[in-house]
């Protein structure tokens, strides 16, 4: 034992093979080649994603109504802003549509998830496979379906009211989705320590169940609004006079060209959606950190 040396205490590792070592450097030469890879794929899916915005970005700024660039103008903003009422009673009612429909199936459906979580009861198992139906069946058979309910059994005329019950219909297992995912996440030792100081079942609920899958809720409630905001098949099935969304507005353009004025809109919304977006991650980072 070498005394002057401390460290000859320790036991010094082993010396790497000269086989070890070409198969680290041929790992090493393979895991750069994927990586590559992998970031081309990225880079070519996000333009696939975001060159059409930004060409509609670009042209709303256009004077032409074709899509050969003349010169830069607001002419379809002022277009969009004052001359342009249909427009905005069909944004309005696919934002009234979209906010009450996902308010009802966020709540509906995160009570379904925490009972179907937490609760035993007969025919558990088949609710939760038929409560992923409306988001495998085509749109055609939901939207079929719900119109012969509207109009068969319920002799229920089209308009705003069935419109809202199809996509409260239809968002509810996005929201299910959700809201269970994140229960799947849950510590149920909190539960039992609200219970050791007293709180009881509403309270438990209210003050420490819901704030804790707020962000599962939350997402859920993000996806149903962007889901009924851009749902076309259905809501053409089961609506009616004075029922018209921004979908079906737009469709209804295309038979005598689409205005550029929906570039304009469609700038907006982008705008106002990364606004929202935005506001949110920075709230539910809030939320996170203060509990």
């Amino acid at each position: 034992m070498n005394i002057k040396n401390p460290f000859s205490l320790y036991i010094r590792p082993k010396k790497i093979s000269e086989p070890a070592k070409h198969a680290k450097r041929t790992w090493k030469r393979h895991t750069d080649i994927n990586h590559h890879f992998s970031n081309t794929v990225l880079c070519l899916s996000l333009l696939f994603l975001f060159i059409p915005l930004f060409v509609i970005v670009f042209f709303s700024f256009n004077e032409a109504k074709d899509t050969t660039f003349t010169r830069f103008s607001f002419i379809w903003y002022e277009k969009l802003f004052f001359e342009s009422s249909d427009l905005w009673a069909a944004l309005l009612n696919s934002l009234i549509i979209a906010i009450t429909s996902s308010l009802v199936a966020t709540i509906i459906g995160t009570l379904a998830a925490l009972g179907i979580t937490w609760y035993k009861f007969f025919g558990k198992s088949y609710i939760q496979s038929i409560s992923f139906l409306p988001m495998v069946l085509p749109e055609v058979i939901m939207g079929v379906s719900l119109l012969i309910f509207f109009m068969d059994f319920l002799h229920l005329p089209l308009g705003l009211i069935t419109v809202f019950v199809a996509h409260t219909t239809f968002c509810l297992p996005f929201v299910y989705l959700m809201v269970s995912a994140r229960i799947d996440e849950f510590d149920y030792s909190i539960i039992e320590a609200s219970h050791d100081l007293g709180a009881n079942e509403l309270q438990t609920l209210f003050l420490v169940v819901i704030p804790a899958i707020m962000p599962g809720i939350i997402s859920g409630f993000m996806i149903s609004v962007t889901m009924s905001l851009e749902d076309y098949v259905i809501t053409s099935l089961v609506s009616g006079p004075g029922s018209t969304t921004l979908p079906l507005y737009v469709y209804s353009m295309i038979r005598f060209g689409v205005s550029p004025v929906i570039n304009s809109l469609s700038f907006i919304l982008i705008l106002a959606i990364c606004a929202v977006t935005f506001i949110l991650r920075k709230g539910l980072k809030s939320f996170a950190s203060a509990r």
